[in-house]
């Protein structure tokens, strides 16, 4: 017995982790097809979601329906034709549409890993199924499974391998490795995991057909029944299971978007939310019951009071922190509660696909429904509201004054609401969301009515500010002013001549002040809402002298359907956020741009990030180029409306190069050790983290 536990722990180890670890790799492969947007990833998850819900629900039918032979041949069969899939995909070809994004993201990724993450997905469930019958039969003398031995610690082990792929990824394997690397040795993992199944089930298809239980009717399987749980307690898995995920995506978005946009910072409430499974399923022994439901209104309070005020001002090293902590207390609550109500191992199949449902529904409200039914990000407000509810289910018979401490902290939420609703729209005269973000427009009054500044951000992103007085309205202001780099090259480019000059990234559309009687100046816009935007709320497009074209969809893909643009200047600003679209910055892309540029045209990145060192990323695209490239930052004025920034110029331009204006400002770019040149195969944003830059924002 002991190495049959074995088998089955290393099976659904390997399986959780390697879930885990082909679930980014799978992202990667879709950002050169799709675009890096957050629309990207939001669909992969979607789809990982929903393929895990399939895979608990294959998991459930095979373990309720067949008989054990037919169960082994049936997962066996699963795991031969995802092996011959795997194997095809070694080297994958793979075609997407931009015209449905979101169907040709589900159908690639369902052609590219479907069935081997469907597989993986039914494991731990099925393999448990095998494991509490099995030594029930063993234990049984009369070759009836009467009883069940727990496989609970399993789920806890399945979620501790997931939390260990999810760490090692971008800690040690992206960072090493490029993308093939990567897909071969994941496809010789899974190898691994399919002959250590193989093994669970040469085991298995021995038992005489005599011995074994199809669990199809709870009575008919001679169980009674108080042994079956209750339809009242499938609906609170169920709930219990999204309400975790539901923070989680909450939670995930809301320090992201609104208090640091830090590249990796989703990877601590995902290590949160999964350590929470790990303790709540750990044999109970680790999850205090009484502690946590007197923590839960303390975290989910204090929560509640930050997000009534918008305005408040918490350092990140103790806002973040706390939010985690809150998510970790709320999970371990839901999960310790799941596990507290854990049926007997018989229907333990069952339980997992409502907890896959749950997770799913968690996922769906906040990625897809969220953004289509609330303006801006007041989903985690509500996913509060929705842990007090089931707070007041689970607790509902410690009796009449627990019961009043919820209804009041419900109704305390709900306010919570009402307030944050309230002050996000105060100062806004603008507010729109999609799935590539929240968007928000601010008009400030200047004082003696002298005029007005509206500022568009996304999140906590500021994306541009335009000064409505008659000296300032047609200045470009923030990241784009005449002493950034961006405005070097559009002021020294190309004399007095019409100019051409590609914009990766519309914004308020800062940039068309600088256009003058016969340039074209075409902007590539991914978010229609931006569009919309810049061409009514702010005039800088209305009112440029130059012929102003916009282009939707993703940049990259729009520029590689184009014949050569020809452009004098070709200005990429797209890297101010968390989701870094690195498939605008690797060596494929550097030489797309280069087709579309004049021979000298000039390069224009926008790298200013916090937590982010690009220059030496751009620097070494720009050797492996051929070109030179050089540093220009410039510096806050507030009187005019000036935010430091710092641009790369990349260029083959001697002439330009050596102009005293440039000369005077641009410095060489150090080269970082150990970088490796970014390619659609291989990127990593472990090696260009800045560690200081955490510390500065929360200062």
């Amino acid at each position: 017995m002991p190495r049959s536990r074995l088998l089955y722990a290393t099976a659904i180890f390997l399986s959780s982790s390697l879930l885990f670890l082909v679930e980014p790799m799978a992202g990667k492969r879709l950002l050169p097809l799709l675009g890096g947007s957050a629309a990207v990833w939001t669909t992969c998850l979607v789809f990982f979601q929903t393929t895990l819900l399939f895979g608990y629900l294959c998991a459930h039918w095979i373990a309720t329906r067949l008989r054990p032979r037919m169960q082994v041949i049936a997962y066996g069969s699963l795991l031969a034709v995802s092996l011959v899939q795997i194997a095809s995909n070694l080297n994958p070809s793979l075609h997407a549409s931009t015209v449905h994004p979101i169907v040709s993201a589900l159908w690639v990724l369902t052609t590219l890993i479907g069935l081997p993450f469907l597989v993986l997905s039914a494991t731990n469930p099925l393999l448990q199924a095998w494991y509490s019958r099995g030594f029930a039969e063993k234990s049984d003398a009369t070759g009836t499974a009467t009883a069940s031995a727990p496989p609970y610690r399993l789920f806890a082990l399945s979620n501790f391998g997931s939390m260990l792929g999810l760490i090692l990824y971008p800690v040690l394997i992206e960072p090493y490795s490029s993308l093939h690397v990567q897909t071969v040795a994941w496809s010789a993992g899974f190898l691994v995991f399919a002959l250590v199944c193989g093994a669970i089930g040469l085991g298995r298809i021995n038992i005489p057909e005599t011995k074994a239980e199809v669990v199809t009717d709870p009575v008919a399987a001679g169980a009674t029944p108080e042994s079956a749980p209750s339809n009242a307690d499938r609906v609170l898995w169920l709930l219990l299971a999204a309400c975790g995920s539901l923070l989680l995506c909450a939670v995930t978005n809301h320090i992201s978007k609104n208090m640091a946009a830090i590249p990796l910072l989703w990877m601590i409430p995902l290590t949160v939310y999964l350590l929470s499974f790990v303790v709540a399923f750990n044999g109970g022994k680790l999850y205090s019951r009484w502690l946590m439901l007197r923590l839960l209104p303390v975290f989910l309070g204090a929560v509640g009071w930050l997000l009534a005020d918008i305005h408040m001002d918490v350092s990140i090293k103790i806002a973040i922190p706390f939010f985690c902590i809150t998510l970790f207390v709320a999970c371990l609550v839901c999960h310790g509660e799941l596990y507290r109500l854990r049926p007997s191992p018989r229907y333990a199949t069952s339980f997992y696909l409502l907890i896959a449902a749950g997770g799913a529904l968690g996922a769906i409200f906040v990625g897809v429904i969220a953004p289509v039914i609330f303006r801006a990000s007041y989903e985690l407000a509500w996913s509060l509201v929705f842990t007090a509810v089931l707070a007041l289910a689970v607790t509902w018979s410690l009796g009449l004054l627990c019961r009043l401490f919820w209804f009041a902290s419900i109704a305390a939420l709900f306010v919570v609401v009402f307030f944050q609703v309230h002050e996000s729209n105060k100062d806004a005269i603008v507010r729109m969301r999609s799935f590539y973000g929240t968007l928000r427009v601010v008009q400030d009054n200047m004082p003696d009515n002298m005029g007005y500044t509206r500022t568009l951000t996304n999140g906590n992103i500021e994306h541009g500010t335009q000064i409505f007085t008659d000296e300032l309205r047609h200045v470009p202001t923030t990241y784009y002013a005449h002493d950034s780099g961006v405005g070097l090259a559009m002021d020294l480019c190309c004399g007095d001549r019409p100019r051409r000059v590609g914009i990766i990234g519309l914004g308020a559309g800062t940039l068309a002040a600088y256009g003058r009687p016969g340039d074209v100046f075409r902007f590539y816009e991914i978010d229609p809402q931006v569009e919309t935007i810049a061409a009514n709320v702010f005039s800088y497009t209305r009112e440029s002298k130059a012929t102003i074209q916009i282009a939707p969809g993703d940049a990259r893909l729009s520029l590689l359907a184009e014949e050569p643009e020809h452009f004098d200047i070709l200005a990429v600003d797209a890297f101010s956020s968390d989701a870094i679209p690195v498939h605008l910055l690797t060596a494929q892309a550097i030489a797309l741009y280069q087709r579309h540029l004049q021979p000298g045209g000039i390069l224009a990145i926008h790298v200013s990030s916090l937590y982010l060192d690009l220059p030496p990323v751009v620097e070494e695209q720009a050797e492996h180029a051929g070109l030179q490239a050089i540093l220009v930052s410039s510096a806050d004025n507030e009187d005019v409306g000036e935010d430091k920034a710092d641009w790369v110029l990349v260029t083959s331009n001697q002439d330009f190069l050596a102009r005293s204006e440039v000369q005077g400002v641009g410095t060489k770019i150090l080269r970082l050790p150990g970088l490796r040149l970014w390619t659609d195969d291989y990127s990593s944003l472990l090696p260009v983290l800045r560690l200081h830059g955490w510390k500065e924002s929360g200062e």
